[in-house]
């Protein structure tokens, strides 16, 4: 009779050693192979480092992976959210998040370009008021780095709620859209997700020749094209943080798709809203027209 061995016979830090190297969707599969995986691949220390290695950005921000565990991190920010998120009621009628953390990292051709944490206020009246709107990087002399290919710019933005210990990354990762500015000829990297009928769109600027980074910023705008407020934006933030995330290599693709479905759709809209307006105006001429001939004839015929 031939023995037979399993790869639970291996010694468990022969295994735990094994599994650090795995990414972390590999680990999250392996993990459901056997109990054993499971346990091993629920170590902390490797989730953390994870991480950290998938955005930089968390590792001058200890507090981050303190208010939210490394899996439950990985598990909400590294899938893509659902686009139906808050759509209906945009996040229902829970407490919002007080303060939003993001954290923000941009690579080129794959290797970590910039990093920034940013911490923001989410409670005040002018906040919940005001379109919703975070800097993460604003320069006004652009670091003196290499020049680059603004079109091979990678962006992750993962807001976090401290409160709840839950996340969402709002970006597409890749570029939807590369475009310049009308006016100071900067280059404008667009990385967009929509959301319960709004889009998140992260932009990049770059200065025009050398290619470096000036600007990055988190805006929302709604289906006619009007900037949401933090009210509506921290809804649908919340919404998407507890709903279920979409995996696979494909959701980098449809990010763009529904992005430009949302550009297409906001076009027509405006369009739409325009032809009514013309013919709006246009009655109100004619009535008015019609008002001034019956007063002369009026005047006429008296």
């Amino acid at each position: 009779m031939v023995a037979t061995t399993t790869i639970e016979d291996l010694h468990a830090d022969v295994l735990a050693r094994a599994l650090r190297r795995l990414d972390g969707r590999s680990l999250a599969a392996a993990s459901c192979a056997t109990a054993g995986l499971r346990a091993l691949a629920a170590d902390p220390e490797t989730w953390r480092t994870l991480c950290l290695a998938e955005w930089p950005s968390m590792a001058g921000h200890p507090r981050l992976l303190s208010v939210v565990p490394p899996r439950r991190l990985f598990a909400d920010a590294f899938p893509f959210p659902r686009p139906d998120a808050g759509e209906l009621g945009g996040g229902g009628g829970g407490p919002l998040p007080s303060e939003l953390v993001s954290a923000v990292d941009v690579y080129y051709r794959g290797a970590p370009l910039l990093s920034r944490v940013v911490e923001t206020p989410a409670s005040s009246p002018w906040f919940l008021g005001s379109p919703f709107r975070v800097e993460a990087v604003e320069c006004k002399k652009p670091a003196a780095e290499a020049a680059l290919s603004p079109a091979e710019l990678e962006l992750s933005w993962v807001v976090v709620d401290p409160a709840r210990g839950r996340a969402v990354n709002v970006s597409s990762r890749r570029a939807v859209a590369v475009d310049r500015h009308w006016y100071t000829g900067e280059t404008l990297v667009r990385f967009a997700v929509v959301l319960g009928g709004c889009k998140f769109e992260a932009t990049v600027t770059c200065s025009e020749g050398a290619g470096n980074i000036s600007e990055v910023s988190l805006a929302v705008q709604d289906a006619d094209g009007a900037a949401a407020s933090g009210e509506r934006s921290l809804r649908l933030l919340a919404a998407a943080m507890e709903e279920q995330r979409i995996g696979g290599g494909r959701e980098r693709d449809e990010a763009k798709r529904r992005y430009d479905e949302f550009v297409k759709s906001r076009k027509g809209r405006k369009e739409s809203k325009a032809r009514r307006e013309a013919l709006i105006d246009l009655c109100c001429s004619a009535a008015s027209a019609m008002a001034v001939l019956s007063f002369v004839a009026a005047v006429v015929l008296r």
